[in-house]
């Protein structure tokens, strides 16, 4: 049975935002027609893909539990995230107009706005969050194709036995519980005062703890945390309000390097592993340090959960080696040089494709990809944005005689602040996502790809498409979620 996998989605960010306009908040309906339920299903009307299409904002959810139900998309990675108030504590103030405007890009209601504007444990929030999830955990909820549910999976072997019986009619969603941002550990956040280290690392121990424990955590995220130094990741509307100056570009701090030694910490087996998105430079090159120093005897994936190629060689050497790829490529920061998609594959890690296409073509190349108005001419000239990213990296490891079908996976960050490809709107559309990109696979590999990649990575269309959008992170959990 036809399966997908999310390395990183975030099904809660809006049915837990609308949970703040009631009391007490963070209540999860078991009524899917209700906006606080994580069942609730918002397809995008015709207006709302005009105003996705034109502004690049989606009012409508795209990883709902209906909507993964529907995709069959059987294991998803869900990012707990509590909203970063730099979002809303900005140039246009912290009144209504501010509110507004961030409520509209976000749907989060504007009492969920209101509430991180005056944040400070954002660990309280991130705990609500978590309990958002297990109220349903393992509750069936009734659709369109009958009996669903989702389970908080505490390992790979829960999910293994489960999926095991192949039963047609079995509609289970498993999460894998992440975090993206460690501001998530501040009880005290204010950035004119020093962290608070000794309730920052107790935070920690209790993460370990967890029942689910995630499996990796992001240490940056959008703005600042004392922790590390993050990458410009805001660029158009949001940017032109938000203020990502502080801590920009920086390195890790040694109270992160604490945090992250003890994330990695493999006693009694509570291992918390790294996810570098959105840390800058930097502090990804000081990350791969203390792997090497601090980690010598072990072997952790490096792991980028929504992620793309930039085109470049490092950061050292800004060039572009693969003149057919690279200058596809939207060459900023915060997508990853070649050297480091290289450690990825050398430490059994995994890279998730993340589907904003701000992120995985230039400027130019989006600029320059035709316009139709048939489905399925859009969605043609879409996916040839993503084949893109994956030809590059293919090209890559195989140039670097590694195998080339292995590490690429699909982070899609539904749900988070992205502009969807063209076509491919929600998690509905992973199926014809796959489609679109096999009839690419299969031409690049009757085509260029018999002369140009070695012996072993000349694989077939359908098992590299298979591979990207669900074996290879079914192997990285099967070798790594214990």
């Amino acid at each position: 049975m036809q399966t997908f996998i999310d390395l990183h989605c975030h099904p809660s960010i809006k049915p837990y935002g609308q949970s703040f306009k009631s009391s007490p908040v963070g209540q999860n309906s078991t009524n899917r027609k209700q906006r606080n339920s994580i069942w609730f299903y918002d397809s995008p009307g015709t207006l709302e893909k005009g105003l996705q299409s034109l502004a690049g904002i989606c009012k409508f959810t795209q990883s709902d539990c209906t909507t993964l139900t529907y995709a069959k998309t059987r294991i998803a990675c869900a990012s707990l995230y509590p909203v970063e108030k730099g979002f809303f504590n900005n140039k246009l103030g912290t009144q209504l107009k501010s509110d507004l405007s961030n409520n509209f890009i976000t749907c989060v209601s504007k009492a969920r706005v209101d509430y991180v504007q005056g944040i400070t444990n954002y660990f309280e929030d991130l705990e609500r969050e978590m309990a958002f999830y297990k109220q349903l955990d393992g509750v069936v909820v009734q659709t369109e194709v009958g009996n669903c549910t989702y389970r908080l999976a505490h390992n790979f072997q829960e999910i293994e036995q489960h999926l095991a019986a192949e039963n047609p009619d079995d509609h289970t969603v498993f999460f894998i519980m992440t975090i993206e941002g460690m501001h998530a550990l501040h009880t005290h956040y204010d950035l004119n005062k020093d962290a608070d280290e000794t309730a920052i690392l107790q935070n920690v121990a209790m993460l370990k703890n967890w029942q689910p424990r995630p499996l990796f955590v992001t240490p940056a995220h959008h703005f600042y945390n004392q922790l590390c130094g993050h990458a410009r990741s805001l660029f158009g509307i949001v940017s032109n309000v938000s203020d990502q100056s502080m801590g920009l570009d920086k390195g890790i701090t040694l109270l992160g390097e604490k945090v992250i030694k003890q994330l990695l910490d493999n006693t009694n087996g509570q291992r918390i592993y790294i996810d570098i998105k959105h840390m800058s430079v930097t502090s990804r090159s000081e990350y791969f340090k203390i792997l090497e120093s601090e980690f010598t005897s072990e072997q952790i994936p490096v792991i980028v959960s929504h992620g793309a190629a930039n085109g470049l060689r490092s950061a050292k050497e800004p060039v572009q080696d693969n003149m057919d790829t690279a200058p596809r490529l939207l060459d900023r920061d915060i997508n990853f040089y070649d050297n480091e998609i290289l450690i990825v594959a050398k430490t059994k890690g995994i890279f998730g494709l993340q589907l904003d296409e701000r992120r995985i073509a230039s400027q130019a190349t989006l600029k320059n990809t035709k316009h139709a108005f048939f489905l399925n001419k859009i969605r043609h000239y879409r996916a040839a944005l993503l084949w893109n990213q994956v030809q590059h990296i293919a090209e890559l490891l195989d140039s670097n005689n590694l195998f080339a079908w292995d590490c690429i996976a699909i982070g899609s960050d539904f749900d988070g602040i992205i502009d969807p490809l063209n076509g491919f709107l929600t998690a509905e559309a992973l199926e014809q996502l796959q489609d679109y990109l096999e009839r690419y696979a299969f031409n690049y590999m009757d085509g260029i790809g018999k002369t140009r990649l070695k012996t072993f990575n000349q694989l077939s269309a359908a098992e590299i498409v298979n591979r990207i959008f669900s074996t290879n992170a079914m192997d990285f959990f099967r070798r790594w979620f214990i």
